[in-house]
């Protein structure tokens, strides 16, 4: 397939995991893409798999690596099509014992960063027609124990797919969102590496495993293609049947 030929694509979180195998997706398809993340060497060597990537080494919890994000793909390309909102980190914690600074950070980059970006990037996707998907998660859809910041900041970017996702009839730009489970990343590599905590995990996934990036990555594709033309303000869950369930393991 060539969907994206001649399409911007900006991908932030894109030096590793999720983010990188979007990107890879979206260069197979012909796109333009901008690569975005805090680290230079990890964003290079996936911009090795793409023809004439851009990298921006940028933090996008703030308001100036936002604006130097969106001004440097538009100097390059000449606009912006589509925006990935994908970056993104898991502190863990409870009530009383997680750490302020490990509370901002996360609310900062999951949450703040999907709205400093979407809004620097607003008047491009507006003028292309674009779209936008954020990375949220299932723990945007419900409660985890232990990960109150994460699910927090997951849980403020699904309602703002939604409520953002109302204004395209004024506007012309589609949002929507994938809520992944457990991804082979380095995110999630605390679960994926106790072979106890997983093997619970796996029993409650009626496919019975976690998600490759590139799995995920191939539904942000999708989101983001004409193939969407009608898809607006949904949450795709890319779980393997997790929240399919009321929480219990399936039976037999």
């Amino acid at each position: 397939m060539n969907r994206f030929k001649n399409k911007t694509v900006v991908v932030t979180g894109a030096g590793s995991g999720i983010g990188a195998a979007a990107a890879r997706r979206f260069g197979e398809e012909g796109a333009h893409v901008v690569l975005v993340g805090r680290t230079k060497d990890k964003l290079d060597a996936v911009a090795k798999d793409i023809d004439g990537a851009l990298v921006v080494a940028a933090d996008v919890g703030t308001e100036d690596g936002a604006r130097a994000v969106t001004e440097q793909a538009v100097e390059a390309f000449g606009g912006i099509d589509i925006l990935v909102n994908n970056a993104g980190v898991a502190e863990p914690g409870r009530m009383g014992e997680i750490d302020r600074e490990d509370w901002d950070k996360t609310i900062r980059i999951n949450l703040t960063g999907v709205y400093l970006m979407t809004e620097a990037a607003w008047p491009h996707l507006k003028k292309s027609g674009g779209n936008v998907v954020m990375t949220s998660s299932v723990s945007g859809m419900g409660g985890d124990w232990g990960m109150l910041a994460y699910n927090a900041s997951k849980g403020g970017v699904t309602n703002f797919v939604k409520a953002l996702a109302l204004e395209a009839d004024q506007s012309g730009v589609r949002v929507n969102a994938v809520a992944p489970s457990a991804t082979q990343t380095d995110m999630a590599s605390g679960l994926l590496e106790n072979d106890t905590l997983y093997g619970k995990f796996k029993e409650r996934i009626p496919l019975g495993r976690a998600a490759h990036p590139e799995e995920v990555g191939d539904v942000i594709a999708f989101l983001a293609s004409h193939d969407a033309r009608l898809v607006n303000g949904v949450i795709v869950p890319v779980d393997g049947g997790l929240s399919a369930s009321n929480g219990q393991p399936p039976l037999g």
